[in-house]
């Protein structure tokens, strides 16, 4: 079968095939096997799919099927495989086409893609929930931790979780969040007055140190050694994901091992593993410590309890999955902020003015931090432009509903968070930065850059903690100025939204 679809991918892409004349008319024989049985499969089987494409379609009116052929779906669509150029085709796709589309892959599988809150809304309210199909190319990295898992284990998971991000243990990560912003400020020190410089960079080594101090009790020095290896693994890692949720020949475990892309993947992967263990105590030296204050320690007080629903490989899991969404959503947010800051001066100067008002003291504390209602605008404002996870996935379970049709078992449904929240019907001048449009809430289920409901991302609270002190110190210290058009920001999607190509800015020393 896979050889099968490899030659007709690679034959239809490159040529335009033509009947001959009756005398070469197909016959078939026999001889143990009969010869044109596998094509008559595909054949069936993209007969199939296409039918129940066109049932669901003629129920659900408000969708519209994007261009296909038989086979390879819509493969023609997605051409464009530079870093930035599928999330460009999607973005272009819902433009052209419509907020509510089907989109047909290879043997014409469909699935359906939506940037409408209406449907978003529905989706989410299905009781049963269970993450698509993608999410399980992740599993050999994070295992079934609670990105991943559902039903019962999710919420057995959650139940230890929580506590590791209530308020008592929020205030006490200030003050590491605070000392890690105070040496970001003095590493950047130097750049003032000089030319642009990428600060995405300096802001991911800050926020690694921050997640690894607060939430795993272990001192990195990211920032004085910023040669870190789980970033460039991480970055390959779900650059290798997410081209692979994108070949659908790539989709079976057993061939993706066979490939150079999943050796690598594999090397990575095992990389990442040595370097969560570096970071996870042995048994006996947690048992050492008799005061927990860590989400690492919340995960090993469950395992020294001898309660079996965590194993070193869950511990392992959930310890990778905050390391890496810890520090990479932080970072990217920060550093779009900053960047929409130095382009909006107007913006900059009431955000400072707000600092200088509200935030003057040495020490920060948690309530001020609170009360920094404008800075909460601007990071909300900014997460509306460019949301940390610019698209999740369901997989109807048999009691999801859109406009009174049940979806079929097993179809998949992508949410365009990043579309939807840059979509001018919700947002009026979508494009521009204006933080005071979230003085009044937006229409439900448009804003989901936390996604929302019981599967909303546990750590947003701490995120906005830790933005909001890193934002207060580096404004009181620096006025952001925007560099040339030739470093305008540019991003791209691997499961996360991120900036491509960097994110310039100039300084200038404020005292």
């Amino acid at each position: 079968m896979l050889e099968i679809k490899t030659m007709l991918v690679k034959l239809v892409a490159n040529y335009r095939l033509l009947p001959c004349d009756e005398r070469n008319k197909l016959r078939i024989k026999t001889d143990m096997t009969l010869k044109p049985v596998d094509a008559l499969y595909i054949t069936l089987k993209v007969v199939r799919n296409r039918n129940r494409a066109v049932a669901l379609l003629k129920q659900l009116p408000n969708f519209r099927a994007l261009p296909s052929v038989p086979l390879l779906g819509s493969a023609h669509l997605f051409l464009d495989t530079t870093p930035d150029g599928t999330l460009r085709t999607i973005v272009n796709c819902h433009q052209r086409y419509g907020r509510n589309l089907l989109l047909q892959e290879l043997g014409n599988e469909f699935k359906l893609l939506t940037c409408d809150p209406r449907v978003i809304e529905q989706v989410l309210q299905a009781k049963t929930i269970v993450k698509s199909n993608f999410y399980r190319f992740l599993l050999p990295w994070i295992g079934l931790s609670s990105v991943v898992v559902s039903g019962p284990q999710w919420h057995n998971r959650r139940k230890v979780i929580n506590p590791g991000f209530n308020y008592r243990m929020l205030q006490g990560f200030l003050p590491t969040m605070d000392a890690q912003a105070a040496v970001l400020v003095e590493k950047l020190a130097p750049h003032a007055g000089g030319p642009g410089i990428d600060v995405y960079e300096p802001l991911r080594c800050m926020a690694m140190d921050i997640i690894c101090e607060t939430a795993m009790g272990v001192r990195l020095a990211c920032q004085s050694n910023p040669a870190v290896p789980f970033f460039k693994d991480c970055e390959e890692l779900l650059d290798l994901i997410y081209k692979r949720i994108y070949n659908p020949l790539l989709t079976s475990d057993l061939v993706y091992a066979c490939t150079k892309a999943g050796r690598r993947a594999n090397a990575t992967i095992r990389a990442l593993h040595q370097f969560t263990r570096s970071v996870i105590p042995r048994p006996e030296e947690s048992q050492e410590q008799q005061q927990r204050s860590t989400f690492l320690d919340l995960l090993l007080q469950t395992r020294l309890a001898g309660n079996e629903l965590l194993s070193d490989d869950d511990i392992r899991g959930e310890v990778n999955t905050f390391m890496f969404a810890g520090h990479e959503t932080v970072t990217s947010c920060l550093s779009f902020t900053l960047y929409y800051l130095s382009r909006y001066p107007d913006v900059q100067q009431r955000l400072y003015e707000e600092i200088e008002t509200m935030a003057r003291a040495a020490e920060l504390t948690y309530g001020t931090l609170m009360e920094l209602k404008y800075t909460e605008l601007v990071i909300r404002e900014t997460l509306r432009l460019n949301p940390s996870v610019p698209m999740i996935g369901r997989m109807a379970a048999g009691d999801m509903e859109i406009d009174g049709v049940t979806i079929p078992t097993g179809t998949e449904v992508m949410l365009n968070i990043y579309v939807m929240q840059n979509d001018p019907q919700y947002y009026p001048d979508a494009a521009q930065f204006r933080p005071e449009r979230f003085l009044q809430e937006p229409p439900p289920y448009s804003y989901l850059p936390f996604s929302t409901g019981v599967r909303s991302c546990i750590g947003q609270r701490f995120a906005m903690l830790e933005m909001k002190t890193v934002l207060v110190r580096l404004l009181s210290r620096f006025r952001f100025v925007p560099c040339g058009e030739e470093n305008a920001l540019q991003v791209k999607a691997n499961l996360t939204l991120k900036p491509y190509n960097g994110v310039y800015v100039k300084l200038v020393d404020r005292h």
